[in-house]
């Protein structure tokens, strides 16, 4: 699709823009803005084993190097409400949240003390689909995200995720059996893995309706550079030239039982887990090494190292270690991506943030989107999607997160020392809600 390759294009040019980092001793975060709404993000980098193909900060798991993480995890918390901030969502993304359980219970409870938490989200895997995990979760985390990424278990030993997580029929025993558990379930898909077929996604789909899930999130493979490469060499290039045809099979294969909730997320319900923390909360905190937080139009990275980032918290500071200050106009391009990803934006408000009219703050955007059918509705109060549209806001959030995970991978590349061992050595893989996509969320 000729629209779908410009817009990678510029998205790939604006990354590199827009993600060059500079070094931060940062202090304390700005004053959280009086009435304005903040998520706040928890990062867990820990797994069994380590995924190969993950670009999120992650380290094997270890009970004592864990319970010291959460230690300091639960002191940057406490530095975060000390500034003033104040949360009604917690999302615990990893890693893999779930792998010691009991810290996790603490760092939620004690979140709670701390912020006017109402919702929590948390990821996990489906080796953690049993009662000794989901009994103590249910009724403390509101919406649980399983990483499924395919039920071919093809694709799953493609994966190395088979002997892990079991079989594909395994995994549905498993998601069906935990129905009504919580307040929302999510199950995480990929589409557009090198050898997956036609066929195949749409078994995907059919499979996944009868698993009792209210939501679901079919993601494109996200690979950044590194990943892709990797990917090549062992099951094949990656082609894109056939994305919007997959996800065209997913939305209509899903018409019958659930509604669009993003441009990729799909949920039986008017409500549902939230995706994607950037979707309701236009800012938000990330704590924890290799959390992302965006801010006063800053966005601000934390240590990737467990070691550095602990000394950081043990001094009284916050982990982040790199910034990038955005302009006026990359924040109006942000609020465009992030809405409409989303599937509305709010017109009236972006006139009110900003000072002027969309069609004067990004006319390129505005005019050629509109030329290519991508808006639905489109009035003074608010912009939606064709499906046309929310496709091709898929393919702009693709090339975000693989600029993001770039990033990722860059940082997780200068860890020297006994962590670098950690990360490249023999360790055995297996990430939480981690894919050969390097998603997040």
């Amino acid at each position: 699709m000729l629209s779908e390759r410009l817009i990678s294009m510029v998205m790939r040019q604006e990354n590199a823009r827009l993600l060059q980092l500079e070094p931060a001793n940062l202090v304390r975060y700005p004053e959280p803005v009086p009435g304005k709404n903040y998520m706040l993000y928890v990062h867990i980098p820990f797994c069994e084993r380590l995924c190969p193909y993950c670009s999120f900060n992650r380290f094997p798991y270890n009970k004592e190097r864990a319970e010291r993480y959460f230690k300091h995890l639960r002191t940057e918390m406490k530095i975060v409400a000390e500034r003033g901030y104040d949360f009604q969502s917690l999302y615990v993304g990893g890693g893999t949240p779930t792998v010691h359980l009991e810290e996790l219970i603490k760092t939620i409870n004690l979140a709670k003390e701390l912020f006017s938490i109402k919702e929590v989200s948390s990821e996990t895997n489906p080796n953690h689909l049993y009662p000794q995990w989901v009994e103590p979760l249910s009724g403390l985390v509101d919406r649980l995200s399983v990483g499924v990424q395919s039920f071919d278990n093809g694709l799953l030993k493609q994966m190395d995720r088979f002997d892990k997580y079991g079989s594909a029929e395994e995994i549905v025993e498993r998601l069906k059996s935990i129905e009504g558990a919580f307040g929302s379930m999510n199950v995480d898909m990929i589409f557009n893995f090198p050898t997956q077929t036609p066929e195949m996604v749409l078994r995907d789909v059919e499979i996944l309706k009868e698993t009792g899930c209210n939501q679901t999130t079919f993601y494109p493979l996200m690979a950044s550079p590194s990943v892709e490469a990797s990917l090549k060499r062992t099951v094949g290039k990656v082609d894109y030239s056939r994305e919007a045809r997959y996800y065209q099979m997913i939305a209509e294969g899903l018409s019958d039982k659930f509604t669009p909730a993003s441009a990729w997320t799909f949920s039986r319900t008017e409500g549902g887990m939230i995706d994607e923390y950037i979707v309701d909360y236009e800012e938000y905190i990330g704590i924890g090494s290799g959390a992302f937080s965006f801010v006063g139009g800053a966005l601000y990275v934390n240590s990737f190292s467990l070691q550095m980032y602990g000394e950081r918290i043990e001094e009284g500071l916050p982990g982040v270690m790199q910034k990038r200050e955005f302009s006026k106009h990359d924040l109006m391009r942000y609020r465009f991506l992030m809405q409409l990803f989303g599937l509305s934006l709010d017109r009236k408000a972006f006139e009110r943030d900003f000072g002027v009219p969309i069609e004067k703050g990004l006319a390129i955007e505005i005019n050629y989107m509109r030329a290519v059918g991508a808006f639905e509705t489109y009035n003074e109060n608010e912009i939606t999607l064709t499906a046309k549209g929310r496709y091709l806001l898929v393919a702009m959030m693709r090339q975000f997160f693989i600029g993001v995970n770039n990033v990722r991978d860059e940082a997780r590349a200068a860890i020297s020392g006994e962590e670098r061992e950690l990360l490249f050595g023999d360790g055995d893989s297996g990430c939480a809600t981690c894919t050969p996509a390097g998603k997040d969320e």
